[in-house]
């Protein structure tokens, strides 16, 4: 579904007209805004497979940091592995890094450890360096979770399940401007949950191992 279909699903629900644009009236703005608030809500709450995506990096014989690019700052990392090696990359910590840099220098070798330095607004980019420095090129996959950028044009895709997208959208129209037709903000918002919640547990039945809890 994308944008303009989205905020055409709301209007409809809400008893209003359609129409062609997002910008088409400054309450089909409005509308708009909510259904982006409520697809970043959708996004956030789990790491739908719709998101996920591999990055690959190649390392540089001596060279410690790289870019990321075309992400949201909004990512987050499932795994990193080492294709090459075939091994996993470790998140590491600042203190190991600072370590590695400044204190007591490992010689150069497979990379065990990751650590993120910074995210780009402009660029769009996060800077990752690693520890120890790599001794040759190998091959980084980043198995990552990038969530959506705002949804600004008619043609922009929601990746998420749509239906909770709509009806938290519908909710938060209802709330703030006070009247619904007999169904309350907080009754229309509690359905919107327990559809996202459904959308969720579909979601997750294709990665049981993300599910389960392990005693540490």
């Amino acid at each position: 579904m994308n944008y303009l279909q989205a905020i055409n699903k709301v209007l409809r629900r809400l008893r209003e007209d359609e129409v062609t644009s997002p910008d088409a009236t400054a309450y089909s703005k409005l509308i708009g805004e909510f259904v982006n608030d409520a697809n970043r809500t959708v996004e956030d709450a789990w790491n739908w497979s719709a998101l996920r995506r591999e990055d690959i990096t190649n390392t540089v014989a001596g060279q410690r940091d790289y870019l990321l690019s075309n992400l949201t700052s909004e990512f987050s990392t499932l795994q990193v592995t080492n294709s090459t090696e075939k091994c996993f990359v470790n998140l590491g910590t600042e203190a190991g890094l600072q370590e590695d840099k400044f204190v007591n220098p490992a010689t150069e070798s497979v990379p065990s450890n990751y650590v993120y330095t910074g995210y780009d607004e402009e660029a769009n980019t996060m800077g990752v360096a690693l520890y120890p420095v790599p001794d040759k090129a190998y091959v980084l996959n980043f198995n990552i979770v990038d969530r959506s950028g705002e949804l600004t044009t008619s043609q922009d895709i929601i990746k998420v399940p749509s239906l909770p997208v709509i009806q938290l959208a519908q909710s938060m129209a209802v709330e703030e401007r006070g009247e619904t037709g007999g169904t309350t903000a907080a009754k229309l918002q509690a359905q919107a949950m327990l559809t996202l919640s459904d959308a969720i547990a579909y979601d997750a039945a294709r990665f049981p191992n993300e599910t389960v809890w392990y005693a540490v």
